[in-house]
C-alpha cells in the first residue's frame, strides 16, 4: 500500500476523532488520496474511536465505524469521509469542487446534560471545498457546509492546514491543525437553550452568537504493511471557541481523542 493511499486513512481518522465522537463530522475537508490523479481507487476497513459524546460533553463514548472511500478517474467522489461531490481540479495541485454531507444531529437521550434538551435531526448539507497541494509534505484545506440544524440554516466554514513526512519506506507522521467557524443559527442549534428548554431542563437560557466552534490539534502514525492493511493511530486535542465555550450545555471545554485504524486499497 503507497502512503498516497494511507495518508487518505491519517486525514480521515483524525478529522473524525477531532469532532463530537465519530458523528461523521470528518467532513471538515475533502482528502483525494484514494488514489493517484487521473485514477480511479478506493479503500475500506474500520476504525476504532475513543471520544466524547458530543463536542462539550465530559462523558466518554468509544466506537466503530467503518471507513469506505471511493473516488473515479473524471473527479467523482463518494464515500464515509469526503460524502458525495466532485473535484473540478483534475491532476492539479489545487482541488475545489462541490459536494453532499450529513450532519448526523444530536439525540438528547444520549447524554444526562442533555435531558430536557430537543433532539438534533440528521440533515443533509450542500457545500464546495478549496484544498491546494504546497512543497514539502504542506497542505490547506476549507469547506463551505449549508444546512445543518432542525431548521437546515446552520451554517460551517472549515479551515485546516497539515503536514506529511515519510519516517521510513512504510511508516509515516501526519500533523495537522484546524478550526470550524459556525453561523449563529448552528451555534443556537448545538449549544442554545430557549426558554421552553431551560424550563424542561434546568439549564440558563443562552443564546450565543456565531464565531469560532472550535480550534484542533491532531498527531497521527500509519505503518503500511507489505502484504496486509495500513494500521493509522492518531490522537487530536480540541478546544470549544467563542460562544461554544461558556454553553450551559458544556461540561468540558477541551478534550482529547484517539483512533486506531485498519484499512486496504482496492
Amino acid at each position: 500500500m503507497s502512503f498516497r493511499i494511507s495518508a487518505l486513512i491519517v486525514s480521515a481518522t483524525l478529522a473524525a476523532l477531532a469532532a463530537p465522537a465519530a458523528q461523521a463530522q470528518a467532513f471538515d475537508a475533502v482528502r483525494l488520496f484514494a488514489a493517484p490523479p487521473g485514477k480511479s481507487g478506493g479503500t475500506y476497513g474500520a476504525a476504532a474511536i475513543f471520544g466524547t459524546d458530543y463536542m462539550g460533553s465530559d462523558e466518554r463514548r468509544n466506537l466503530l465505524v467503518p471507513v469506505l472511500d471511493y473516488q473515479w478517474a473524471n473527479g467523482a467522489f463518494a464515500g464515509v469521509s469526503n460524502g458525495i461531490g466532485f473535484n473540478f481540479g483534475g491532476a492539479s495541485p489545487l482541488q475545489y469542487g462541490l459536494r453532499l454531507t450529513a450532519d448526523l444531529g444530536r439525540k438528547a437521550s444520549r447524554s444526562t446534560a442533555l435531558r430536557g434538551m430537543d433532539d438534533i435531526d440528521a440533515a443533509v448539507e450542500v457545500g464546495g471545498f478549496f484544498n491546494m497541494a504546497l512543497d514539502g509534505g504542506l497542505a490547506i484545506s476549507s469547506s463551505l457546509r449549508l444546512g445543518s440544524g432542525n431548521d437546515s440554516n446552520g451554517m460551517l466554514v472549515d479551515l485546516g492546514a497539515s503536514y506529511g513526512m515519510a519516517l521510513s519506506p512504510r511508516l509515516r507522521l501526519s500533523l495537522g491543525l484546524a478550526t470550524t467557524l459556525a453561523n449563529a443559527k448552528y451555534m443556537q442549534a448545538y449549544y442554545g437553550v430557549t426558554p421552553s428548554q431551560s424550563l424542561r431542563s434546568g439549564n440558563r437560557v443562552y443564546t450565543p452568537g456565531g464565531g469560532v466552534r472550535d480550534v484542533r490539534a491532531s498527531l497521527g502514525m500509519t505503518y503500511a504493511m507489505a502484504d496486509g492493511p495500513a494500521i493509522t493511530a492518531g490522537l487530536s486535542a480540541s478546544a470549544l471557541g467563542s460562544d461554544a465555550k461558556d454553553s450551559p450545555l458544556v461540561r468540558k471545554r477541551g478534550t482529547v481523542s484517539g483512533v486506531l485504524a485498519a484499512t486496504w486499497a482496492f
